[in-house]
C-alpha cells in the first residue's frame, strides 16, 4: 500500500480494481490476466514503498531454502500457471524436461498433507531447476510474499537449528491484503474463491483442460485440492467487515 494510504482503504482500492475487472470480463479467459496483472504490479509497487528505509533482502537466484514449503494458490493462478506450463512445455520437452510430470512426482509426495508435515518431508518445488524458480514470472502471491533478511537462517531453519526467521513484514502484509482482496472481489462476483494446495489444483488444472471454463462459470472445481486452516464463514465475515469499514 502507498504510504498515505491505511491498510483498510488499499485493501478497498484493490477490491474495486477486481470487481470492476471481474464485471468487465466475467466468463471470459480475459479475466485470469486481468485480474493477475494488477495483482503483481500492485503488489511489487507498494512492497517497493513499505520497504524504503529498511535493511535489503539477502534473497538472490540460486537460493531455494524455502521453496520446500507449502505453497498455496487462488484459482486464478492455479489456472494461470496451468496456461504457461502448457505454453512452455513444447520448449523444455527438446531438453527433456516435463513440469507436468514433475507436478506429478511432487503431488504423491505432498497430497493431503499439512504445513508441518511439508517442513519435515521437505519436498523441493517441481518448479526448481539449478535453485532457479523457472515459473518466475507467473509465481503465485504467496510466493512474492516471503522474502528474507538472512538466508543462512533460512538454511538454519530449515536443518531444524533454529525456529524464527527474519522474513521481511512488508512482503507478507501486501501479500496478504492483495490476495484477500482478491478472495474478497472472487466471492462478491459468485466464483471460487478459496486457497488451494498449489502441487494438488495444479495437476488437476494440468490433467483437465476444462476446468479453467468451469470456474470461469462459477464452479468451485479445485475444492477438493482447498487448504482450510481458516474457517469459509469466518473469512466472509471478516471481508465483508472490512469493506464496511472502507466505506
Amino acid at each position: 500500500m502507498e504510504a498515505a494510504l491505511s491498510a483498510i482503504d488499499f485493501f478497498r482500492q484493490m477490491h474495486g480494481h477486481y470487481r470492476l475487472a471481474i464485471e468487465r470480463f466475467q466468463g471470459r479467459a480475459m479475466l485470469l490476466d486481468a485480474l493477475l496483472q494488477g495483482a503483481w504490479q500492485r503488489f511489487d509497487e507498494n512492497v517497493a514503498v513499505q520497504c524504503e528505509g529498511l535493511p535489503e533482502l539477502d534473497c538472490h537466484k540460486g537460493c531455494a531454502t524455502c521453496c520446500t514449503l507449502r505453497v498455496t494458490a487462488t484459482a486464478p493462478e492455479v489456472f494461470m500457471l496451468a496456461r504457461f506450463i502448457r505454453a512452455v512445455s513444447p520448449g523444455l520437452a527438446r531438453h527433456g524436461i516435463s513440469l507436468r510430470d514433475q507436478v506429478a512426482q511432487a503431488n504423491v509426495s505432498t497430497c493431503g498433507r499439512g504445513e508441518s508435515d511439508r517442513v519435515v518431508i521437505r519436498q523441493r518445488c517441481p518448479f526448481i531447476a539449478q535453485g532457479a524458480c523457472v515459473i518466475y514470472q507467473v509465481r503465485p502471491l504467496a510466493c512474492r510474499g516471503l522474502a528474507s533478511y538472512d538466508r543462512k537462517a533460512c538454511a538454519q531453519a530449515a536443518s531444524g537449528k533454529i525456529d524464527q526467521i527474519p522474513y521481511s513484514e512488508p512482503h507478507m502484509r501486501v501479500r496478504s491484503l492483495v490476495q484477500n482482496a482478491l478472495q474478497s472481489a472472487l466471492r462478491d462476483g459468485g466464483l471460487a474463491w478459496a486457497s488451494y494446495e498449489l502441487n494438488q489444483s495444479l495437476q488437476m488444472a494440468l490433467d483437465d483442460t476444462g476446468l479453467e471454463q468451469r470456474w470461469l462459470q462459477g464452479e468451485d472445481v479445485l475444492r477438493v485440492a482447498q487448504v482450510s486452516e481458516v474457517d469459509e464463514a469466518e473469512m466472509a465475515a471478516t471481508f465483508d467487515k472490512l469493506k464496511q469499514v472502507a466505506s
